[in-house]
């Protein structure tokens, strides 16, 4: 049996095992910290998303409705309407005619009324000049009843003499206390003839519809042509000046509220502006919830309606963007010291 020589410089084979790579240790250790790194990324988004509309502590939020002061404008005297000069969402300023009414009548009594009054001013005339007349009779009777008492001392004139002229001093007296008396009738009349023509005067105006306070018109209820009893509606007119967001809140948060202290409003439809507000008013009973307003749980049956009332420079800053049914959420503050939220960001569709 023979055996060859070996190389004493020649390696020895390996096997195949002993040949392949080993995998290095930082390859794990980068794996492992981008799976640690990827789970704090995930619960640090969980709990942001999960977060991001927490409150700050003492504040309270209610989504609620956008309203304004609604005016019934309507005719204070009954006739028929004959003209009409507005539309129905127009913007209308204080004072501005909206609508006629048939006023034939009212200028015919206006113009007896003044005729009335002309004749009461003749009246007023004629009694004077003969107020005048009976004064100066009496003066005369008064000088004349004199002279006969100085004449009746000399015996130069009967008793019947100066009981005569005493008698017609009495009659003249009394006469021009009459003429005074009617003189001052006449003026009463003329007085009441005035204030019949303002009355008329008052009557005309009032037929000529006008806009109470500025806004816009949000109904138009007659038409032209319409005969309205006293009182019947011609229009609507929303009052953008008095604009507040209804909300309601448990009694809870109610409690701590008052009337003037601070709020913020957030309208859907204005982003994440924060409009300032302040609570004009604390309803004194509860209600139901309404349906319309989400609560954080079903147990809040009962709630107060609070209004939160925007300031009128800010609803003029806003130049006409708020528009009653605006939906939004409103913010107040159980303690004063309460710092008010960000504005929340809108979901995107």
């Amino acid at each position: 049996m023979s055996t060859q020589p070996t190389t004493p410089n020649q390696p020895a084979p390996s096997s195949p095992a002993a040949s392949a790579p080993r995998p290095p240790r930082r390859l794990g250790m980068v794996f492992g910290c981008a799976a640690l790194v990827g789970g704090l990324c995930g619960a640090g988004a969980w709990y942001y998303f999960a977060h991001k509309n927490d409150l700050p502590p003492n504040i309270a939020v209610s989504n609620g409705r956008l309203e304004m002061t609604r005016l019934d404008i309507a005719v204070k005297y009954p006739g028929r309407i004959t003209d009409i000069t507005f539309h129905e969402g127009d913007h209308v300023q204080a004072g501005q005619p909206l609508a006629y009414e048939d006023n034939a009548e009212i200028t015919a009594q206006l113009a007896g009324a003044r005729a009335n009054f002309l004749q009461a001013q003749e009246t007023v005339s004629r009694a004077k000049a003969e107020q005048a007349a009976a004064q100066a009779a009496a003066t005369l009777a008064s000088q004349e009843l004199r002279h006969a008492r100085q004449m009746a001392a000399q015996h130069l004139v009967s008793d019947m003499e100066v009981q005569e002229r005493q008698t017609a001093y009495t009659t003249r007296t009394l006469s021009a206390q009459a003429a005074e008396h009617a003189a001052a009738s006449a003026q009463a009349a003329t007085t009441a003839a005035a204030s019949q023509i303002d009355r008329l005067q008052t009557v005309l105006n009032d037929m000529t519809v006008k806009a109470p306070v500025s806004g816009q018109i949000e109904y138009k209820v007659a038409e032209r042509g319409a005969v309205l009893a006293g009182g019947g509606r011609v229009a609507s007119l929303l009052d953008p000046s008095d604009t507040y967001l209804t909300v309601f809140f448990p009694s809870e948060t109610a409690g701590k509220l008052h009337v003037g202290d601070e709020a913020r409003i957030q309208l859907d439809a204005l982003g994440t502006s924060l409009l300032p507000a302040r609570i004009s008013f604390v309803s004194p009973e509860a209600q139901f919830t309404p349906k319309y307003v989400e609560t954080a749980t079903e147990r809040e049956k009962l709630v107060y309606r609070i209004k939160l009332q925007i300031m009128p420079d800010t609803v003029a800053k806003l130049g006409g963007a708020l528009k009653a049914g605006m939906t939004g959420e409103g913010y107040v503050r159980t303690t004063p010291s309460a710092q008010w939220p960000a504005p929340k960001q809108q979901e995107q569709d």
